[in-house]
């Protein structure tokens, strides 16, 4: 009759951890994959921010050293992400324009009007709109400059737009996580919930506090361990699935990133499964042997 109760209990034990695992790696795979999301709409936003250009145009016949001069002053603001001189000559050669206007310049005008400029790839910074004014007027005070343009109704709607964005993937990341960390702590509850007999037994015989808590820490650790793997092994796999079958989605990270993300994802499994699984069996280690099997 003992034997059967000790098969039945370890039969029970490897059924919960078995059933705590999967749920641990789901959850740990959405997380990843949220947060994959996250990490790569913040990425393109960034990439989308600092695509904006503003045309600081020259006045004529400067020369070199001047235009140089022009060059470090907007090169100093924080503002600039980089800056391409662009000079009269390659706008009129450009084939975009000659396509538009499809005439020769010189040959109706006599002399290439155009000016030379500077492209100014505006940094994350522009989102601030006092501040981008700030710059555009402090550019325009700078010798040499002629005229400073920019899309300023595209600028300020795109960054709200992205902003918006943000703000939402925000609080739908803080949502899920929470969501996740309710579901591992319930999860690694209901496992050692599911031993409170062979802590009984082992206070019965009297185990130390420490010696029933060990093993359920370390297999606590383990499982965490065995989960945040599994789970970054199923994001790197559904990624690279992703990848092969929209070849031009371009979704699939450098192996550096996918180190990362593994890493956290069986770092968070670890923490998780041990933080939540030392309060409860405390509780059960402190509990008096005829409350257990009320709980």
């Amino acid at each position: 009759m003992a034997a059967a109760q000790r098969r039945k209990i370890s039969r029970r034990v490897r059924f919960s951890y078995a059933t705590s695992t999967v749920s641990m790696t789901l959850v740990l795979f959405l997380l990843g994959a949220i947060g994959f999301i996250m990490a790569n709409l913040f990425s393109t936003t960034k990439r989308m921010r600092e695509s904006v250009t503003m045309i600081v145009e020259l006045k004529d016949n400067l020369s070199e050293a001047e235009r140089d001069t022009v060059a470090v002053r907007l090169a100093e603001s924080d503002m600039v992400a980089s800056l391409k001189f662009v000079s009269k000559e390659d706008k009129a050669a450009d084939e975009e324009f000659q396509r538009v206007f499809n005439i020769d310049i010189k040959g109706v005008l006599g002399d290439n009007p155009l000016p030379d400029s500077y492209d100014v790839t505006l940094s994350a910074l522009s989102s601030n709109k006092e501040q981008l004014e700030k710059f555009a007027e402090e550019a325009r005070k700078i010798e040499g400059v002629d005229f400073v343009s920019y899309p300023q109704s595209f600028i300020a709607d795109m960054h709200s737009t992205l902003d918006t964005m943000q703000l939402i993937m925000l609080i739908f990341g803080g949502a899920l996580l929470v969501v996740s960390f309710v579901l591992l702590n319930n999860t690694v509850r209901l496992a050692v919930y599911s031993q409170r007999e062979l802590i009984s037994t082992l206070k019965v015989v009297g185990a130390t506090k420490w010696f029933i808590m060990r093993p359920f820490v370390g297999r606590s650790a383990l499982q965490g361990f065995l989960a945040g793997v599994i789970a970054a092994l199923l994001l790197g796999a559904s990624l690279y699935a992703l990848n092969t079958t929209i070849p031009g989605i371009g979704i699939l990270p450098k192996w550096e990133v996918l180190a990362i993300f593994a890493a956290a994802m069986i770092t968070i499994g670890i923490v998780v499964a041990v933080v939540c699984t030392l309060p409860v069996v405390n509780r059960f280690v402190n509990m008096k042997s005829n409350k257990i099997y009320l709980c």
